[in-house]
């Protein structure tokens, strides 16, 4: 990371000015464009599909097509060496993938929209699938095009990263929603035909955009390794076997699902026992992380050179998969943990919230009203929220950015814990869901920004997905003990316990405010209440960590330049 020039003072208008030119443009149609499909074969498909009759079992497997997007980081190296003919001389390398993956995307869509999927279900399975790697591979590509347009400059970087958060804000709304509405009156077929024709949108972001500058492919250094096109072809075989294994192992860790899994299991009964386990809210994730990390462990092993021996299927895994990381340990060197420290615990206060939904139900809200507060409201306040944090980067700087992300994004929890003492309020509900949304949408950015600084010139595409892929992990970890803290808080405060002290903060609950799953837990709703409070404070304080992580790293000195061409070759 580079703090910009700047650190000089800017007026407001000059921090607000870059927003305004062709390049946000381009990526506010390319984060739409980037946003939309996921929607689409995920939550609003699954609407689709219930209309249609069709069990819950056989919708949870469209869940499945969402593994690609948490494993981007596997592909994301090829996407960085290979071209497209033709194509790639026109448009330059990151456009013309871009370009192809929308179309895969348009093509997905239309046909789905085609689709009966009471009797083409699994020709729609397959629409699906397709849409999820030409999405995931989209996105790949575009945050390596936004990163390497926006160059060394912390400047640039924030505004290129906000402008992808407005767009990437917007789709899922206009993902979530026009399909219901249309549905009803059109069909669902008219409805995804037009969602199609809405990535026409990142067609024109694409068209718009500047062409990159030269894309150079680093060579593969095979060393002494002779070639021997036999052995290799069973090499490569045996590691792109074991690689496949450690990608089905991270997607059962990454979407708690083991789903693909199932043909190991001698019954119907033993696998139902195991799936349970797996995807048990306070457990599971004792079974997922180390999913993970069990998947990355034989991902290394794949790329690890033979005993005695160097091959050609080594080398090219090796300097693959293994450079980029060697890299950005290389380039940050002491300051290299501190960071992805950092890049992990930045919003884990923001992954903690995994009980909001229950939390409003508990308060009494019905679902409508949550519905409303949070599609349409909390969406405006998202944008709101990527807008100020845009802004604070440009006119403050990156580090500043950074610690105010920080900050609002841990704090901003306190609001929930407000709200569990004003019960059934729509108008305390609004102010702190608004509040929580608004600091997401800071600190999100921020994220993104300072995540997109820190990537060495060469491997955008493979580091930025490696950290994408992998940052919400410890706030997974943490998450699967949120309602067993409300919980047991609870029990706590009815039996005199420490957070009685509470209590008093409760007095003038409406009834409907946690009457029922008190009831059903067995304490009173003032104790249920107090449970809320003492999670909501404990997320907050979690947040610190990031704080403290801030002012450190903000007082080392940070790299200027991208040494990226010393590295090339490392780890090989």
């Amino acid at each position: 990371m580079s703090e910009s020039p700047a650190a000089e003072k800017k007026t407001f208008f000059q921090s607000v000015k870059p927003f305004f030119t062709r390049p946000a443009l381009v990526m506010i149609l390319l984060g739409f464009s980037s946003g939309l499909p996921l929607s689409l074969i995920f939550d609003t498909l699954s609407v689709w599909l219930r209309t249609a009759d069709l069990s819950l079992t056989t919708i949870s497997y469209f869940s499945l097509v969402t593994f690609v997007y948490s494993l981007k980081f596997v592909w994301a190296p090829v996407l960085d060496r290979v071209g497209l003919p033709g194509l790639t001389r026109m448009l330059g390398h990151r456009r013309s993938w871009i370009l192809l993956s929308q179309a895969v995307i348009m093509l997905g869509l239309w046909a789905i929209s085609t689709m009966n999927p009471q009797t083409q279900l699994g020709l729609m399975a397959v629409a699906a699938i397709v849409i999820g790697f030409a999405g995931a591979t989209q996105d790949i590509v575009i945050d390596a095009w936004r990163i390497e347009t926006a160059g060394e400059s912390d400047d640039r970087q924030a505004v290129m990263a906000t402008a992808t958060a407005w767009g990437a804000r917007i789709a899922p709304f206009v993902s979530g929603i026009v399909p219901l509405l249309l549905a009803g009156t059109l069909g669902w077929g008219f409805a995804y035909a037009l969602m199609a024709a809405l990535m026409i949108l990142g067609v024109v972001g694409v068209l718009l955009a500047p062409k990159e500058g030269e894309h150079r492919v680093r060579p593969i250094d095979y060393g002494d390794a002779a070639a021997n096109p036999p052995l290799e072809v069973v090499e490569s075989l045996g590691r792109l076997a074991l690689m496949l294994v450690a990608i089905c192992l991270m997607g059962a860790g990454l979407t708690a699902n083991i789903d693909l899994f199932k043909f190991l299991f001698p019954s119907p009964e033993a696998f139902d026992v195991a799936k349970a386990a797996w995807t048990s809210k306070t457990t599971g994730v004792f079974w997922q992380v180390p999913g993970v990390f069990l998947g990355l462990g034989l991902i290394a092993a794949a790329c690890l050179p033979l005993p005695g021996r160097l091959t050609r299927p080594g080398a090219y895994l090796r300097q693959t998969f293994v450079t980029p990381i060697v890299a950005f340990f290389k380039r940050y060197e002491n300051l290299a943990g501190l960071i992805l420290a950092l890049i992990c615990l930045y919003r884990v206060s923001d992954f903690l919230l995994n009980v909001n939904g229950a939390f409003y139900v508990d308060l009494g809200f019905d679902l409508t009203t949550i519905a409303g507060v949070r599609k349409v409201f909390g969406v405006v306040m998202t944008i709101a929220g990527v807008t100020v944090g845009g802004i604070v980067m440009t006119r403050f700087g990156m580090k500043t950015g950074l610690l105010f992300g920080a900050i609002v994004g841990s704090f901003s929890n306190m609001a929930y814990a407000w709200l569990a003492t004003q019960g059934n309020d729509v108008t305390a509900f609004s102010i702190a869901l608004g509040i929580d949304n608004a600091s997401g949408g800071i600190a999100g950015t921020v994220l993104i920004a300072y995540m997109s600084s820190l990537i060495t010139k060469g491997f955008a595409a493979q580091q930025y997905a490696l950290f994408t892929s992998v940052y919400a992990l410890p706030g997974k970890l943490l998450a699967s003990q949120s309602g067993r803290i409300v919980e047991t808080t609870a029990k706590s405060s009815d039996s005199g316990g420490w957070a009685n002290a509470f209590r008093p903060l409760f007095s003038g609950l409406t009834p409907e405010s946690f009457a029922k799953p008190a009831q059903v837990l067995g304490v009173s709703k003032e104790a249920l209440g107090t449970g809320y409070i003492v999670f909501f404070t404990y997320s907050s304080v979690i947040g610190v960590l990031a704080i403290i992580l801030c002012i450190w790293l903000n007082s080392k000195p940070q790299l200027t330049q991208d040494d990226s061409d010393e590295l090339r070759g490392e780890g090989a």
